[in-house]
């Protein structure tokens, strides 16, 4: 038999992220402090749906 009580507790991990997102907020792509206006929002999505359309 074998007592595991003597075995030790199990190392705690650690709460960080295995990798960074491509898109993380304060990153170069999406930094603090930037939002986008309606305006500019449906520019865009129209923009990406015409561009869906077309392929």
């Amino acid at each position: 038999m074998v007592d595991y009580s003597k075995h030790g507790v199990p190392k705690k991990g650690s709460n960080a992220p295995r990798h960074s997102e491509h898109n993380a907020k304060g990153s170069a792509k999406n930094p603090f402090g930037k939002s986008e206006t309606k305006a500019e929002l449906l520019a865009r999505m129209k923009a990406a749906a015409e561009e869906r359309k077309k392929n």
